[in-house]
């Protein structure tokens, strides 16, 4: 299957099963690769459907502190853009689940977007979020990922007016990601409550599956995603446990068990429409 291709079969194979596609991040290198492609695996065996990995940045404006630390912690530990990409590779010779880049600009385009793209179609990455690039910029990278058979997913905000949801909706390929609240990236203890109402506004305007992230924590938060969203993303509450547990030798378990309880209620959300 080619790599654009892992995406849409998820959500196919997803929505035919009236599930939620569960999507973990783990931002790479924290706090280890070794360890990075352990906890991968891991989530892809207790119900991980996508795996998001973060690629440390030296300046993650769109991420809270958790995610800020663990990325500081990969960043001492050396991990680079080529490094993450060499462990995508590691990882597609040990899990079938499809794999997106978090990242910014500026690494990419160090790299060569035509470099970037085609190294990490060969990697076996299968989409790529780059956090600050606004759709009005994209198309030099889009044209590159296109070629190379990349997905480039953008993100809406919760100011996205419903003019701006359709111009992103148009920009993206394989999945719109809908950030739940204004702000950076944390575990919160409450869902904003215009969420419902701004992701049936997106779904009127595209078909294409709608995965939520920013703020969702614990399986009761999950579950009410699930039941309007294709996709739930769950970044910092994974992050944090990671820190939490690093250097104990249950860490895998742990991330596992709780993965495994993320997933539980997204089994038998129904039709997502």
């Amino acid at each position: 299957m080619t790599t654009a291709g892992r995406l849409a079969a998820t959500f196919a194979a997803l929505r035919e099963r009236g599930e939620r596609a569960l999507v973990p991040y783990f931002t790479a290198g924290d706090p280890s690769p070794a360890l990075t492609r352990r906890l991968v695996a891991e989530a892809a065996r207790r119900g991980a459907d996508i795996v998001e990995l973060g690629v440390p940045f030296s300046d993650p404006l769109a991420d809270g502190p958790v995610i800020q630390r663990a990325t500081q912690r990969a960043l001492h530990a050396g991990v680079t853009l080529p490094r993450v990409l060499e462990l995508a590779r590691e990882l597609r010779g040990e899990t079938a689940v499809p794999l997106v880049f978090l990242t910014y600009y500026n690494p990419i385009l160090a790299f060569g977007l035509k470099a970037f793209c085609e190294t990490a179609v060969e990697s076996g990455v299968d989409g790529v979020i780059v956090a600050d690039l606004p759709p009005e910029e994209s198309g030099p990278l889009r044209g590159e990922a296109h070629a190379a058979g990349l997905d480039v997913i953008h993100l809406v905000a919760p100011t996205s007016t419903p003019d701006r949801m359709r111009k992103i909706a148009r920009a993206s390929s394989g999945v719109l990601y809908m950030v739940s609240l204004t702000g950076v990236t944390g575990a919160r203890a409450e869902l904003p409550a215009d969420l419902q109402q701004h992701l049936r506004t997106l779904r009127g305007i595209t078909t294409k599956p709608i995965c939520v992230g920013f703020g969702i924590g614990t399986p009761a938060q999950a579950a009410a995603v699930g039941q309007a969203a294709d996709g739930v993303v769950v970044g910092s509450a994974i992050v944090q446990r990671v820190e939490q547990h690093a250097g104990r030798a249950d860490l895998v378990t742990k991330i596992g068990d709780f993965i495994a309880s993320l997933k539980e209620p997204l089994r038998s959300a129904g039709p997502a429409h």
